[in-house]
């Protein structure tokens, strides 16, 4: 018996997804403080971001997905932490789900796929910032062996209110 999951392929995010996962992206946007932008993005906006996560090396974008229709589930990336060179050794990494794909194992997938890529990469920590509350998105870090190393309070305003982000860290 198939399940959910088997209809679900997990790939390097390549240049021809990046209208989709602008759209995916611009919902977040929208109707959710999961991200702190605040105005939505063109696809040429959004092209560096695509372009500053190539199929190798230690910062990645993996794309989920449907086998069927091949749109596009989630995704998944590695980023820089922070710009200084000391920080080389550390990504933040974040995953979306497209709305109505949520509860069928997308962001499982898509990590399981990331952390396999950047296994062989030279980074020592990943982080994680998670806007609160999101209880989801911490049982899937927890999950990956992230902890939760603190919380800054009231750091970002969206929606005209604060809201706090919850910081997880995993060994790499």
């Amino acid at each position: 018996m198939a399940t959910e999951r088997t209809e679900v392929q997990v790939r390097a995010g390549v240049e021809g997804d990046l209208t989709a996962l602008t759209d995916l992206y611009n919902h977040y946007v929208r109707e959710t403080a999961i991200t702190f932008d605040t105005e939505i993005f063109t696809p040429e906006e959004r092209r560096p971001w695509l372009l500053s996560h190539p199929e190798d090396g230690p910062y990645r974008l993996m794309v989920a997905t449907d086998t069927g229709s091949q749109r596009i589930l989630g995704y998944a990336t590695s980023s820089p932490f922070r710009p200084k060179a000391a920080y080389g050794t550390s990504v933040e990494v974040t995953v979306y789900v497209a709305p109505g794909a949520g509860r069928r194992g997308i962001g499982t997938l898509l990590y399981e796929a990331l952390f396999e890529a950047l296994a062989g990469e030279d980074l020592h920590r990943a982080y994680a910032g998670i806007a609160q509350p999101n209880e989801a998105s911490a049982r899937l870090h927890e999950r990956f062996g992230f902890r939760h190393v603190g919380t800054y309070r009231e750091v970002g305003r969206k929606f005209e209110r604060y809201w706090d982000v919850a910081w997880y860290e995993k060994e790499l």
